[in-house]
């Protein structure tokens, strides 16, 4: 963007949805001085939204984070209501409904009926398609994504998701806004799972794959957490639910891939996480901490011989190499594509919403210092044990070590624009 791209004042807010994340959203503009009305469909919904919000300001008041008297100023910038009409007059409205297209692009139609021309519109959405819902307004300059990290009130970062017509302008305003709600916010242009959740597939794949190799869950998150990570795969897979993708390809009627068919045996035999108290680990009433769960040994044995795999023992370090390696790979590919402009943003990205230990710079600047080389190598072995392309190293990675260089130098423009078209082609299946 230029420079001088003049920045939009937002002076009030609008949240369509009154739940986990609308909810949280709602705090980060009223905690920045800034009214925000909420809508929702639903009576009792919005009911229960507020009360939550209300809880979050007594538990801050509780804790010493503010006197009663800042919660009852804070709480009163929040206002709601069932109508749109009462979003005429805000600067910028964020939709923060649960993932259906469907149900987005309506509420679009309506956001750009009711809301005052020149305001953006905004879709908190964690991989659907920007462009696709901009379709539906008459201001696809004015459309973006804002994709705020649960609880948003809590998360630092903020994927800004660029579409095809988004403005200069808009943009500017959206990061402008993101620093006034203490957001570290990073720009991302509209491709299958953005910057952050198409780099966690990989991740997470690698980690099943490792599963159905010989590794067993609390082994992987052992040793991921010993490298850093606040969480290991295993464990964010029971935390987030099992039974979201397998609910997906149900309805689909597609097969499980490779990396599921354990996580959707599970779900066969009703292990969804942390939900039900089951899922690769169990959990006791009321508590989140994870406990053996060994009668999933005999399903992933069943499972891997099912899929030509003699179990083996796996070292830790191999479980780190191809967990981290992974991560390093597909981020190479998003900068070489322009999904992300500069390899920092990727580090922004990890560890300020993924939990990647901030001490090691995140993955990019983790594989500088290892030494492109060298990821280049191993990258290159686990190619030749495996067979599996998430090692196939990426051509950036390839140049980049060939030349003595690091993740500083982006490819040139017109390539990295054939990249990402030939990228969002290939990689959306995925999602």
């Amino acid at each position: 963007m230029p420079k001088d791209t003049p920045v939009m004042d937002i002076k009030k807010a609008g949240i369509i949805g009154s739940g986990t994340m609308g909810g949280g959203i709602a705090m980060c503009f009223a905690n920045a001085g800034i009214p925000v009305h909420i809508i929702d469909q639903d009576a009792d919904n919005l009911k229960r939204g507020l009360s939550v919000i209300e809880k979050n300001y007594d538990f801050m008041v509780g804790r010493g984070r503010m006197t009663p008297e800042q919660k009852d100023m804070v709480f009163g910038l929040i206002t709601s209501s069932l109508d749109y009409k009462d979003l005429h007059d805000v600067d910028i409205a964020i939709e923060a409904v649960y993932e259906n297209l469907d149900l987005k692009l309506e509420i679009f139609k309506s956001l750009d009926e009711h809301v005052q021309d020149n305001a953006i519109l905004a879709s908190n959405t964690s991989g659907l398609d920007v462009d696709a819902i901009a379709s539906v307004t008459k201001r696809p300059n004015k459309v973006v994504g804002t994709h705020f990290f649960s609880p948003a009130n809590i998360m630092r970062l903020l994927e800004v998701v660029r579409g095809e017509q988004t403005s200069h302008e808009t943009l500017a305003t959206v990061m402008n806004i993101s620093k006034r709600i203490k957001k570290a916010a990073v720009v991302s242009l509209n491709a299958p799972g953005f910057i952050g959740n198409r780099m966690l597939f990989n991740y997470t794949a690698q980690a099943n794959m490792l599963l159905l190799e010989g590794a067993l869950p609390h082994q992987i998150d052992q040793a991921i957490e010993s490298f850093g990570l606040n969480m290991g795969p295993f464990r964010m897979m029971d935390l987030v639910g099992l039974d979201l993708g397998w609910r997906a390809r149900k309805l689909s009627g597609a097969e499980s891939p490779l990396h599921a068919k354990i996580g959707d045996h599970l779900c066969d035999n009703d292990r969804f996480g942390q939900k039900n108290g089951k899922g690769y680990y169990n959990y006791s009433e009321g508590s989140r901490a994870p406990n053996p769960a060994p009668e999933n040994e005999a399903i992933y044995e069943k499972i891997s011989s099912e899929n030509g795999f003699t179990r083996r023992e796996i070292s830790d370090e191999e479980i780190t190499d191809r967990c981290i390696l992974a991560l390093i790979n597909e981020g190479a590919d998003i900068l070489s594509e322009g999904v992300a402009q500069r390899a920092a943003d990727i580090d922004v990205v990890y560890i300020n919403g993924y939990g990647f230990p901030i001490w090691r710079g995140g993955p990019m600047h983790h594989a500088n210092a290892m030494g492109l080389d060298v990821v280049v190598e191993k990258l290159k072995k686990y190619h030749e044990i495996t067979g599996n392309n998430a090692y196939k190293p990426s051509e950036l990675l390839i140049k980049l070590a060939k030349n003595g260089e690091k993740f500083s130098e982006a490819p040139l423009e017109e390539e990295r624009k054939e990249k990402l078209n030939f990228a969002m082609s290939s990689v959306a299946g995925n999602f």
